[in-house]
Parts: structure tokens; C-alpha cells; sequence
């Protein structure tokens, strides 16, 4: 077994606390490929902002597990390179769908994990997400629950409809589970399709407006669990300038849409403390290849079009934290 504190990483526990207390949210990243950890690593090293570095049970099979574990050890260092003399770097298994795939998760050197119980009857949810926390906290790894179902579509993550946490709910599955933080559904969504078109008005220009969040769903959590690290899964923004440009070379996303950033910067301010966000970064990254490809069809080094979708993403991120999260220069 590799221990996550062998790696130099760290658990969720007291950034959540100090981000509650601080109005502000940790950014949780997804990443798939080097490119996407070194533009993660690289933003939040230049921004000192503390990351949760995010994994789903398909991007680690696609990096596979033993050369992950040796990854989140490299970003460690390479963020210690870049001048960050403490980093502060969560490796987190998204949407675990298995006590067994947990397990597996905390053995190669995961500082947390999500056991994603929400399509379950709610007993099985409890009992399910109670086995992962009395496993897990054996060594002192932090475990994410949901309550509610979000739409969308992400790796193997699907449902095409959502249903708002019931806060009701809330203090008897914390209780019951030990569970240290929680992710609801408060109208978020999974993938670049948030929305139907017919969910959405539209602007002067013809953009779809996504309908608001629930707030009075997060306030009544918040009421019933005062304090408690509350995660919003599926609040990638979708950028239209991403998705235009996709679209002008090759690419083909009609009615792609996201949550409002002002929503999430609302959001970060309250005890929402972990907001996860992977769609953008894939269309940034999409989008700087794809325009690498039309303009220079004679360009084959893969160099030549992930480095600008690299940097592409490291801007990204920086955005993100600074302008949305608010977590810059909180973990110097």
C-alpha cells in the first residue's frame, strides 16, 4: 500500500475549513493527460491556491493506476520547482462507483475519494457511503458523498434528468455516515449540454440563458448542516468563445451551455467549498488543437498543437481561481 503522505499530498479537511471560513472554493480540477496536470500544477503554483487534482474511474484507466500514483508524486515536485515551498495538492477519485474501486484508490496513494452512491435507494446509499468512510478514515483519507442527481453526461457518469437534494435528508446521512463533505444537487449538470433549449430563454443575440441555480435548496442544507463542506459537481461554464472556435474549425456543438460564473462565485461565497470543473478545460484544450490543425495542416509534432492547448488551459485555470473560485493566495 502507498500511502498519499508518502507522495506529499494532502487531504480535503483543512482547506475545506479554512475555505468555509474564508468565502472562497477549492478548484477541482479533471485531468486526463500531462498537459492538462501541467497546466493545473502551473496555475495554481503561480497563484498559490490550493488544488484537488481529479480523477474519474475512466481518466484512470486511461492513465492507468500505477503511473497516476507516480504523476501526482511528479506534480508535487514540479509545483515545489515553480517556487510553491508547501503545496497543497489533493489526488481525488470523482464519482467512485465501488467500495472495491475505492479501496483500490486509497492503496495507490489517494488523499480522497468520492463514493458516488446518489442512484441508490437511500438506504443503500447510506450504507454504501458509511463502508467507504470507516475504510477510508482509517488512513486519514477524506471521502466525498452526493445526495441528488444531477443531469449530463460525464465519463461514465450519466442521467437525463436531475432531482434536487431533498434537505431533509442531509443531517441523517451525514450523521449516519461520517462522511466529511457532501455533493448536492442544486441544478448543475454534467458535460458542455447542461441545459435543454427548451430549459433556457435566449438573449438579444439568440444565446441560450441557462435557467438560475437553486439557492433555496443550498441555503436549507446550509441551514440544516451549518458548517459543513458542501461540493457542487457538473459547474464547468461552458465559455462560448471555446465552443465558437470549435465550431469555426471543424468542430460541431450547437446549443453548448453552462452555469453562469457569477452563479458559482455566489456559490463559493457560502459553504460551498469544492467546485468541480472539467468540461472548460477540455474545450480550451479542444478548441487550441482543433485551430492548430486548420491553420497549419502540415503541422504532425503532437509538441506543436498540445503546447498551445497547454497554455490555453493554464490561462483557464488562472481565470478560474482568481476571478470565480476566489482561492488565489490562499495557500502560500
Amino acid at each position: 500500500m502507498t500511502s498519499y503522505k508518502e507522495l506529499d499530498l494532502v487531504n480535503t479537511k483543512e482547506m475545506f475549513a479554512k475555505a468555509i471560513k474564508g468565502g472562497y472554493a477549492i478548484p477541482a480540477f479533471n485531468f486526463n493527460n500531462m498537459e492538462q496536470l501541467q497546466a493545473i500544477i502551473k496555475a495554481a503554483a503561480e497563484e498559490k491556491s490550493p488544488v484537488i487534482l481529479q480523477v474519474s474511474k475512466g481518466a484512470r484507466n486511461y492513465a492507468n493506476p500505477i503511473l497516476l500514483r507516480f504523476m501526482a508524486q511528479g506534480a508535487v515536485e514540479y509545483a515545489k520547482s515553480l517556487g510553491w515551498e508547501n503545496p497543497q495538492i489533493v489526488l481525488h477519485l470523482d464519482h467512485g462507483d465501488s467500495f472495491e474501486l475505492c479501496k483500490d484508490c486509497i492503496e495507490h496513494g489517494f488523499s480522497s475519494v468520492m463514493i458516488d452512491g446518489s442512484h441508490l435507494p437511500y438506504e443503500e446509499n447510506v450504507a454504501l457511503t458509511k463502508k467507504v468512510c470507516d475504510y477510508a478514515h482509517q488512513y486519514d483519507v477524506t471521502v466525498e458523498g452526493e445526495l441528488g442527481v444531477l443531469a449530463g453526461v460525464e465519463d461514465e457518469v450519466s442521467s437525463d434528468h436531475h432531482t434536487y437534494t431533498d434537505p431533509e435528508e442531509v443531517i441523517d446521512f451525514a450523521t449516519r455516515t461520517g462522511v466529511d463533505s457532501l455533493a448536492i444537487s442544486i441544478g448543475t449538470s454534467h458535460g458542455a449540454y447542461k441545459f435543454k433549449p427548451e430549459q433556457c430563454t435566449r438573449d438579444a443575440n439568440g444565446r441560450l440563458v441557462p435557467p438560475p441555480l437553486a439557492f433555496d435548496v443550498l441555503d436549507a442544507v446550509m441551514e440544516k448542516l451549518p458548517g459543513f463542506p458542501i461540493v457542487l459537481h457538473g459547474s464547468s461554464s461552458v465559455p462560448q468563445e471555446y465552443v465558437d472556435e470549435i465550431n469555426e474549425y471543424g468542430g460541431k456543438l450547437p446549443d453548448a451551455i453552462g452555469i453562469p460564473e457569477e452563479e458559482l462565485r455566489k456559490a463559493a461565497k457560502s459553504a460551498v467549498c469544492k467546485i468541480n470543473i472539467d468540461s472548460d478545460s477540455r474545450l480550451a484544450m479542444t478548441a487550441a488543437v482543433r485551430k492548430v490543425m486548420a491553420t497549419k495542416p502540415a503541422e504532425f509534432d503532437p509538441r506543436k498543437y498540445l503546447g498551445p492547448a497547454r497554455d490555453e488551459m493554464e490561462k483557464l485555470y488562472k481565470h478560474k481561481i482568481v476571478a470565480v473560485l476566489g482561492s488565489n493566495g490562499k495557500a502560500e
